[in-house]
């Protein structure tokens, strides 16, 4: 029926914009409400139903959603802050992630006891942290000098190269369990990644610089009213999103990170009344994409959440990360006190999950029941990861001189 969908999105946009209301009225992270309230609305009350919550469409507006969430992100971040800390981005970016990436697949299969595979893929897509968590973490800590710049940075470029990482791999394993294509064996695996890889960023380079040309282009000569400067800019971005999914699967993710990278750096026009724009339309995706795939679980999720998930979760905190974060940054300008605060901020967030979702939902004919408890994990891993450090990165801040006793 018309009126139970409209009733859905009516529920998801209250919730969502609601939840983060509160979160900013009582000073808590506001991802832990928003995942609290949709799983409340969804296997606890049923008032989302899970089965209205399925299909292409939802994974769809996901995608779409993040890519713009990553575009607005992009359009925070100025190439000058890299001077300092460009090489420690970097490492983190490729070393820290393939360090992360390996350590935790390592877990996944030793501690939670997933086959190989599995373990590679849910390690790929527990690299990304994001902006939908980093951003807001950073906004209430209120770090000072390089340092937030060093997370903020990492936190908004991370999310494409490992979506695009989980993809490649996804692929990867569907390549090996096709029985028309399996007797192709690993060296055509490692081919089709390497080339799916060049293909991506080729892509995505590409159409960013393209769509970046032309809005700017557009802009300057005041070819648009400024009434439609704002929409006009949503279209050119959703268009290069779509085209470039097109020509290459899930590069979209890199093109509109790369868009909003490019347009904060040029200078011919200004970008603040569509920074402005994109923050408010950033408030109203986060929360409905936490609340629509939180309200996706079922109770029986539950089941997955044991013991040895607790025991994999402080393996992430405590032993992958700083891991991470020292060897990419052994050779930088960092001091202790601000490789261990980086060390302390790695939450996972909504790309987590979503690709998460939209992976179960792939993977279920070649593995029907390893990826039942995938989902659960990974929201175990977000919730965990967002409630630790959203409750103790500002006093840990305070602790290492970083931040204002009272930001």
């Amino acid at each position: 029926m018309p009126e139970s969908i409209l009733l859905d999105i009516t529920i998801v946009i209250v919730l969502g914009v609601g939840a983060q209301w509160a979160a900013w009225r009582f000073r808590l992270p506001s991802i832990l409400l928003l995942l609290l309230v949709g799983f409340l609305a969804g296997p606890v009350l049923g008032l989302l139903s899970p089965q209205s919550l399925q299909g292409d469409w939802l994974f769809a507006f996901v995608s779409l959603s993040i890519g713009i969430i990553l575009f607005e992100g992009g359009l925070s971040l100025r190439l000058s802050e890299l001077r300092e800390v460009g090489g420690t981005v970097l490492n983190l970016t490729t070393i820290g992630a393939l360090i992360t990436w390996g350590l935790g697949a390592a877990g996944l299969h030793y501690i939670l006891e997933y086959n190989v595979p599995l373990s590679i893929l849910i390690g790929a897509i527990l690299i990304v942290t994001g902006p939908t968590v980093v951003i807001p973490l950073l906004r209430h800590v209120q770090p000072k000098g390089r340092v937030g710049t060093v997370a903020k940075w990492e936190g908004i470029t991370i999310d494409p190269v490992g979506a695009i990482l989980a993809v490649l791999v996804l692929e990867t394993l569907l390549l090996l369990n096709d029985p028309s294509r399996a007797e192709a064996g690993v060296n055509a695996a490692v081919e089709h990644v390497a080339i799916g890889l060049g293909l991506e960023i080729f892509v995505a380079l590409g159409i960013s610089v393209a769509a970046t040309m032309l809005l700017v282009f557009v802009l300057r000569q005041r070819m648009v009213p400024d009434f439609l400067r704002n929409a006009v800019t949503l279209m050119v971005v959703v268009a290069a999103f779509v085209v470039s999914n097109v020509l290459q699967h899930e590069s979209g993710l890199l093109t509109t990170t790369l868009m909003g990278i490019a347009l904060a750096n040029q200078p011919f026009v200004s970008v603040q009344h569509i920074v402005e724009f994109k923050e408010n339309l950033q408030v109203l995706l986060i929360g409905s994409l936490f609340v629509l795939l939180s309200a996706r679980l079922e109770l029986s999720a539950l089941e997955y959440i044991d013991l040895r998930v607790l025991i994999f979760l402080g393996l992430l905190i405590f032993i992958v990360r700083p891991v991470a974060v020292f060897v990419s940054a052994v050779r930088s300008n960092l001091d202790w006190e601000e490789k261990a605060f980086l060390s302390w901020m790695a939450p996972r967030g909504v790309v987590a999950a979503a690709v998460a979702s939209l992976f179960a939902f792939q993977l279920r004919p070649v593995y029907p029941e390893a990826v039942d408890g995938m989902v659960p994990v990974v929201f175990a891993v977000i919730v965990g990861t967002v409630a630790i450090y959203g409750l103790t990165a500002a006093p840990l801040a305070q602790w290492f001189g970083l931040a204002d006793p009272n930001p």
